[in-house]
């Protein structure tokens, strides 16, 4: 075993425990992943007037003023979190951590595959997603629908946190090119209609994909990005994360082109491997056009995977618990059934 890396699966489990996690309800069934556990969302959502840090010295409560707050929405029994508008939702999960043990956040795969920019925000925070060494206190989320609304739920997982001991140790950084020559038919990504209707985070599988999605082709293995667009996409590359890593997916440099890939980064150890069936995957990309139509080639360099160790080997791996994505190709969100 490790003296550093990121906390496995039966290392997660002891946390609430152990007064190092602390939920304002049980933990529940396949919440805690192989190298993440899952955060669930509150009771309520604060509609917000813009995004915003707290900043050293301030609490998010303290912030939340009636400048800033324009209304408060009932989770308890669902509600539409509306494209274009921030909300802000205390999460049923808190942290209370040791010396030597630090946090990250991340949208989970489902998440950023509809457009759901999400963040978690800490108290004294001056960064989104990270919680240092000694942060004691809740967590928030922000969520910003950009393409479809959502009718979310309390208890509904939009984000995850992995938890990592020592210092961030990167093992090695491989950058994924995107595959613009066809999966099957000959489609090479799709892109998101706008005005589709809302998509309910408690039916997996239960929308249409052609409703709110436009297949594309590209017979030159080119495709222009229009600015403003969201696009899935998938690498080139297969992707696999040994039972003793993890990575997690970083936007290329902006110098590269005039585009963000990825919304989601974490991948669980496991991911793409042959003994967890995950022979082949690939790294599904969620991309967005910026300022200017750019031109992406096949096998241009997209993203950078940033691989790390694993403190201890999972009990049970990607593809061994019940995983959308292993395996994958070009992969929609597992809430979207083909018709």
């Amino acid at each position: 075993m490790a003296d550093t890396g990121i906390l496995p699966d039966h290392h997660l489990a002891a946390l609430a425990g152990r007064g190092i996690l602390t939920t304002a309800a049980p933990l529940a069934d396949g919440q805690v992943q192989p190298a993440s556990i899952d955060l669930r969302l509150g009771s309520k959502a604060w509609r917000l007037r813009a995004s915003f840090l707290p900043g050293p010295g301030r609490t998010v409560a303290e912030r939340l003023d009636d400048d800033l707050v324009m209304h408060t929405v009932d989770l308890t029994a669902g509600a539409v979190l509306e494209t274009g508008c921030v909300y802000l939702a205390p999460l049923q999960e808190g942290l209370k951590l040791p010396a030597g043990l630090s946090a990250a956040m991340n949208p989970k795969s489902s998440t950023g595959r509809i457009d759901v920019f999400t963040r978690v925000i800490t108290d004294h925070g001056v960064a989104f997603d990270q919680a240092p060494v000694g942060y004691e206190g809740p967590l928030y989320a922000e969520i910003s629908p950009c393409t479809f609304s959502i009718l979310a739920r309390e208890g509904d997982r939009l984000s995850q946190v992995r938890f990592r001991q020592g210092a961030h140790k990167a093992l090695r950084e491989v950058t994924v090119s995107v595959d613009l020559a066809g999966f099957g038919d000959g489609i090479v990504g799709y892109r998101a209609r706008r005005h589709s209707g809302l998509v309910d985070l408690s039916r997996i599988g239960g929308h249409a994909a052609g409703r709110y999605w436009e297949p594309l082709t590209a017979p030159d293995r080119r495709l222009v990005l229009d600015p403003g667009e969201f696009y899935i996409l998938a690498s080139r590359e297969a992707v696999t994360i040994g039972c003793d890593e993890a990575a997690e997916m970083a936007p290329i440099a902006t110098e590269i082109g005039e585009f963000r890939a990825h919304y989601a980064g974490f991948f669980d150890p496991g991911f793409g491997t042959t003994e967890a069936g995950g022979t082949g995957a690939r790294a599904v990309l969620e991309v967005r056009g910026r300022d200017v139509p750019f031109l992406l080639e096949h096998g241009q360099p997209i993203a950078r995977l940033v691989y790390e160790p694993m403190l201890d080997v999972p009990h049970t791996v990607y593809g061994q618990v019940a995983s959308n994505y292993q395996a994958q190709g070009l992969k929609l969100s597992k809430f979207f059934a083909s018709e």
